[in-house]
């Protein structure tokens, strides 16, 4: 049975002014939608209008035969739909614009009908909502697997742009834009609660996404990661002052939700390789010396990165201390003594004893070693030789 409205075939009415009615779509989209009104007007005039003809034409024909469309019907808007996705028009307002115009066609065909009329105007209801049921989909699924593309396409580009700058590749980067010079973090990061479970795959990827977006705030270029849920590096696009990296682990690990050390040094991008490779340097020596949590350049690890260089000097350095090895407490003591600043009643507390207890066994240690760590001269010597049993993992 034919759908009628005041004893005429409702897709004959339609029909008769599609043209028009699209045109009069069109106009409102770029009224009421803010995206539509910023599209040029030779694309209004010409795509969105044409598509705007094409959905019409669709929802005749589904009055008269009274069901949706088929899926080879719907080949233009998956098309008008990944087109939209490369000029960068969100989904939101796509989507605001087929329920717009859904419901502006409604408004328009349905103002004059009657009582007798309310059967057949329930029935065109109906068919709208399957009509835009199956447009919808086709829209999204279409939309998404075009940005998915774009996305593929865009993230092998930056890492592309990632390889080619941390191995010097100039070749490489011919024709790519670069910023003047870039912070080189290098980045660890913590294990979240949640990679402890069944879906940590994920968590670790949300974790990642996070701490990304995070740092992007500081940046107004996309920032390049090598990353994964431990860590990596990050190359951070600087155009004037460049971020403070205590700043930077600060609120990156409150993103992630996880403590996060980093390293940083700024160079311009044919430095870079250079950079990268002195980041992990810094970042090494931070964790084997237990630093806690934050940012850190060269220049507040030196002592400590200067021992980590191969040399003979430092495995010496490391046995200064081996006449302690026979007594534990000692060597506890001596170190507890240099990390509390040489305070002798934060070290008794902090080892649970009293504090004649820490005199004696620093009395012990110089004893033993001939070192006295009240001697700053002799200081010096201690924290290196402590420092370098930490780097040579020694008891």
């Amino acid at each position: 049975m034919v759908l009628t409205l005041a004893g005429r075939p409702l897709h004959e009415l339609l029909d008769r002014q599609t043209a028009k009615l699209a045109r009069r779509l069109v106009r409102g989209f770029a009224e009421q939608l803010p995206v539509y009104r910023r599209l040029p007007e030779e694309e209004l005039d010409g795509d969105i209008t044409a598509i705007t003809e094409h959905n019409l034409r669709l929802i005749s024909r589904a009055f008269r035969e009274r069901r949706p469309p088929a899926r080879a019907d719907l080949a233009p808007l998956r098309e008008s739909a990944a087109r939209r996705a490369q000029e960068g028009v969100p989904l939101e307002a796509l989507l605001a614009a087929y329920h717009l115009g859904a419901r502006m066609v409604c408004e328009r065909l349905f103002a004059r009908a009657g009582p007798d009329d309310l059967g057949d105007v329930l029935e065109a209801g109906r068919i709208v909502l399957l009509y835009m049921e199956a447009a919808t989909a086709a829209v999204c699924s279409a939309y998404l697997e075009e940005r998915e593309s774009l996305l593929s396409q865009e993230q092998h580009a930056m890492h592309a742009t990632v390889a080619a700058l941390l191995a010097g590749d100039r070749a490489a980067l011919a024709g790519v834009r670069l910023p003047p010079r870039y912070l080189v973090l290098a980045v660890a990061a913590g294990r979240h609660p949640d990679e402890d479970g069944p879906g940590a795959p994920v968590a670790g990827r949300r974790k990642l996404h996070r701490l990304r977006t995070a740092l992007q705030r500081y940046a107004a270029e996309p920032v390049l990661p090598a990353l994964d849920p431990t860590g990596g590096l990050v190359l951070v696009p600087v155009q004037g002052a460049e971020p403070e990296p205590g700043e930077l682990a600060e609120v990156a690990g409150k993103a992630a939700g996880v403590p996060v050390w980093l390293a940083a040094e700024c160079a311009p991008p044919q430095r870079v390789p250079a950079a990268a490779r002195l980041v992990e340097e810094v970042l090494e020596v931070v964790r084997v010396f237990e630093q806690p949590p934050g940012g850190y350049r060269l220049a507040d690890v030196l002592l400590e990165y200067q021992l980590t260089r191969s040399s003979q000097a430092t495995a010496l350095l490391a046995g200064l201390l081996d006449p302690l090895l026979d007594n534990p407490d000692l060597l506890r003591t001596l170190t507890a003594y240099l990390d509390t600043g040489l305070d002798r009643r934060r070290t008794a507390e902090l080892l649970h004893v009293h504090p004649n207890t820490v005199d004696y066994r620093l009395r012990r240690v110089v004893v033993l070693t001939g070192l006295d760590p009240m001697d700053p001269a002799h200081l010096q010597r201690i924290g290196a030789a402590l420092a370098a049993r930490r780097l040579t993992r020694r008891p």
